[in-house]
This record gives C-alpha cells, sequence and structure tokens, in this order.
C-alpha cells in the first residue's frame, strides 16, 4: 500500500500542470542544472558587428532615438553614400572564418558550462533561418548560414548547455510599430511574428535557456507571456530542462519568470532571495564589437575573476559577454581573457561549480574576503595578495578537526585561532604568481 501511495503521488506530481498566470508559473523549481553550472558565456552577434561602431544599438541611436545620436549620424555621412541604409549592412555580415567547433573549444577552455548566443536582437535580424523574418535573416542574406544551429551542434559535443537570447520587440518592424501607435491594445507584431517565432525556435533547437529581452515597452500581457510560458513549462520538448528569465513585460524585473537578472550588470550587494544572474560583457562600452574599442576600455583579467567570486557568493550565476567580429572571429583579447578564467577555474573551480552561499558572504579583517560552500567544505576567496604571509578569517568557527588548504597545493597549512569562540589566522604557502590575483582557502571542519 505504501509503494502504491507513492506511485500515486509521484504520478499526479508529475502530471501537475502550469496555468498562465504568475502564481503558478513563478512556483516552477528552477532546473538544478544552472544552479550548479555558475559560469556561462554571452555572445552579441549580428549585423549590428559590420558597423561595429558605438554598440549594438547603433542603429537605434542612428534613426531611431529622437534627436538622434550625432556622432553616429557623423559616423554615417562620413563613410557612407546618401542613401546607405542600415540593411544595406547585412552583405558585409559574412561570417566567413566562423568555425563554430573552434568557438566551442574557447567556450569549453573558459570553464564556462553554458553558452547564450544572440537568436536575435532589437534590429530583428534572426541568426537562423526563420521563416517568420523573410530576408532578413542569416541564411537569406549575410552568412547563408544556420548560425544558431551550427554553434549549438558544436557546443553540445563539448557537454555544454545551450541558451538563446531573443529580443521580444523590434525597433523598426511596420507590425510592432502598428500595435505601439495603438497603445498596445492591438497585436498583430504578437500574433503573427513573435510568437510564431519563438514556438519555432524552441521547437528546431530546443534550448535549454531562454534569455528574453527587449520587453519594457509593453506590459506581458501584450507579449503573450504567460500563455507562452505556460507551453514551454508544460507541453514545449524543453519543458523539464528550460529555463528563464525575468524579461517578459514592463514591471516583471526582479518580480516573475525563472531567474532574476533586474537589470544589466546587476549587483545586489546583499545576499537575494531568489535565484539571479550577473551579465557583465569584458567590452565595457558594448555588448556587440567594436572596430574602435580599447584597452583601457575593456575589463581586465583580475577585475573579471574578483566580479565572478563576489557573484557566485552572493548566490549568482556569471554571465560574461564577447561580441565576435562580422567574420566570424572572437577578437584574440576577448579569447585571452576567457582562456585567462579558465586557468584559473581549473584550481578553484572546485570553490564554484556546485556551491551555495555561505551564512556569511564576505567579511573585512586583514583584507576583503568572500566565501561560497559546498558540502561539508568552505571557502575562503583572497582577492588581493598579502603584504604578510598571514591571512586572518575571524567569521569560521574551527575546532580540533579543522583542516586548512589552499587549492592548487594539497599540503595543510598551518594555523591558530583567533579566539576561543571562532577565527584563525592562516599561515600561507609562498602564493604562486597569478594573473588573476585571487587565492582559496579550503576549510575543512569549521562552522
Amino acid at each position: 500500500m505504501l509503494t502504491l501511495a507513492t506511485l500515486v503521488f509521484f504520478a499526479s506530481h508529475a502530471a501537475a500542470r502550469y496555468t498562465a498566470d504568475w502564481t503558478s508559473l513563478d512556483s516552477r523549481p528552477l532546473p538544478t542544472w544552472y544552479d550548479e553550472a555558475k559560469v556561462g558565456i554571452f555572445v552579441h552577434w549580428g549585423v549590428f558587428s559590420v558597423p561595429a561602431f558605438e554598440s549594438e544599438w547603433f542603429w537605434w541611436r542612428w534613426q531611431g532615438q529622437q534627436p538622434p545620436e550625432q556622432i553616429c549620424v557623423d559616423y554615417m555621412k562620413k563613410n557612407y553614400p546618401p542613401d546607405f541604409t542600415y540593411p544595406d549592412f547585412a552583405p558585409g555580415f559574412h561570417a566567413q572564418f566562423f568555425n563554430p567547433g573552434d568557438w566551442a573549444d574557447i567556450f569549453k577552455a573558459s570553464g564556462a558550462k553554458y553558452v547564450v548566443l544572440t537568436a536575435k536582437h532589437h534590429e530583428g535580424f534572426t541568426n537562423w533561418g526563420s521563416p517568420f523574418s523573410w530576408n532578413w535573416n542569416s541564411v537569406d542574406t549575410g552568412p547563408h548560414r544556420d548560425l544558431v544551429g551550427e554553434l549549438g551542434e558544436a557546443v553540445r559535443n563539448r557537454s555544454l548547455h545551450y541558451g538563446l537570447y531573443n529580443s521580444l520587440y523590434e525597433w523598426f518592424n511596420p507590425l510592432y510599430l502598428i500595435d505601439k501607435k495603438n497603445g498596445f491594445k492591438s497585436q498583430q507584431y504578437v500574433t503573427n511574428k513573435l510568437l510564431p517565432e519563438l514556438f519555432k525556435m524552441v521547437v528546431r533547437y530546443k534550448p535549454e535557456l531562454i534569455w528574453s529581452d527587449g520587453d519594457w515597452e509593453a506590459p506581458d500581457s501584450y507579449w503573450n507571456s504567460t500563455q507562452f510560458l505556460a507551453w514551454l513549462y508544460n507541453d514545449s520538448p524543453v519543458k523539464d530542462t528550460i529555463v528563464t528569465n525575468d524579461r517578459w513585460g514592463a514591471g516583471c524585473y526582479c518580480k516573475h519568470g525563472g531567474y532574476y537578472n533586474c537589470e544589466d550588470k546587476y549587483t545586489p550587494g546583499q545576499l537575494p532571495k531568489h535565484k539571479w544572474e550577473k551579465c557583465q560583457s569584458v567590452d565595457k562600452q558594448s555588448w556587440g564589437y567594436r572596430r574602435n574599442m580599447k584597452t583601457s576600455e575593456l575589463m581586465d583579467l583580475p577585475t573579471i575573476i574578483k566580479d565572478l567570486v563576489e557573484t557566485v557568493a552572493l548566490g549568482g550565476n556569471y554571465l560574461l559577454n564577447v561580441g565576435p567580429t562580422p567574420d566570424g572571429m572572437i577578437p584574440v583579447v576577448f579569447e585571452e581573457r576567457l582562456r585567462g578564467i579558465g586557468a584559473w577555474l581549473d584550481v578553484n573551480g572546485e570553490a564554484i561549480y556546485g556551491s551555495k552561499p555561505w551564512r556569511i558572504q564576505r567579511e573585512n579583517a586583514s583584507l576583503p574576503v568572500w566565501y561560497t560552500s559546498k558540502g561539508k567544505s568552505v571557502y575562503a576567496f583572497i582577492t588581493a595578495k598579502p603584504s604578510k604571509p598571514l591571512v586572518e578569517l575571524l567569521e569560521p568557527k574551527t575546532s580540533t578537526a579543522t583542516k586548512v588548504t589552499i587549492l592548487g597545493n594539497t599540503n595543510p597549512l598551518s594555523w591558530a585561532p583567533v579566539r576561543p569562540n571562532g577565527g584563525l589566522v592562516v599561515l600561507l604557502p609562498e602564493l604562486p604568481q597569478s594573473p588573476s590575483q585571487v587565492w582559496t582557502i579550503k576549510l575543512d571542519g569549521v562552522q
């Protein structure tokens, strides 16, 4: 009878369906793979990579916003004929050097566990042969290749999870502009373009993550977000593994969806109550490739590693963005950063992957220290090289069974208690030179 009752319980649980409202949708547990992954790579690639000027918002700043950004207007006047239009950039998006295996190898070497590619940015150009984006997609024009499909196959062949970024709105889509003029009381764009395209994308590529964006001009009721998510969670081919973010309509940020982005480059400052992700870009001024970027405008490796550590210590995932060139190359300076992260994770990944926030996330004793935990181990990240070979950690409560090591070296470290009820001073070995300038102390037998 007990066995039968158990079977009935699990059968009823499996049959439970989510309804198209936020109360139901927000109750869905986040698939475990996402929290365990911790580190992902974001890739912004599209027609905006051809002008490669200002940012991926170039078209809007040139011809959308009022008044237009003068630097963009001047750039076009100086470098292109008067009748040149933004779609004329598409043939230059040729991707002739794009080798998805090379990209996937770099992403694998970075230590990332998932990759998110722009399937469609706000310009409306899809990096796959969408039948709802005729002649404005990577199969009909430009590369004449299915970029989403090719990269997805390569990424999955290296045991990485694959996600797709999709902008809900499109700056200049005529159907969207009609709905916008109507105060979003009509849904011509949603019915005839957005939703059919989203369904097709999910069924064809089976992404494990949908990074939604471009939602803020209209409420979720206009986008039919809850109806789409109910299908995604109940009936789609990825219903058990799919992860979503919180960008599904004006006012949804940090309130509804799967995990929370809240805002670009979001840093909460304290431990949030909900799973979150920080999206960050190596190029501090743009998400897409810029031909005129300077070294001083890029995040260096120590800054990236510290940002990653802080994010994970506060329970977040870290999604780091790179912008490829229009011919399909990841700029060498971006590759160098990614491989540097991977080298650090080769030594310190034990304290990152599958970790949980500890009871204390940060302390300032002899120097700034961030904490994570996994199982019975606690990890203390030293984010600056100490001036002397002693590090004071005030928060851990030690015992006679306490053992201290530093990742990358299995030899136990000498330590002494600071006070009877907690804290310890650790005698460090000679720390190896590290471009990341972050080291990890492992504490076993502490509370």
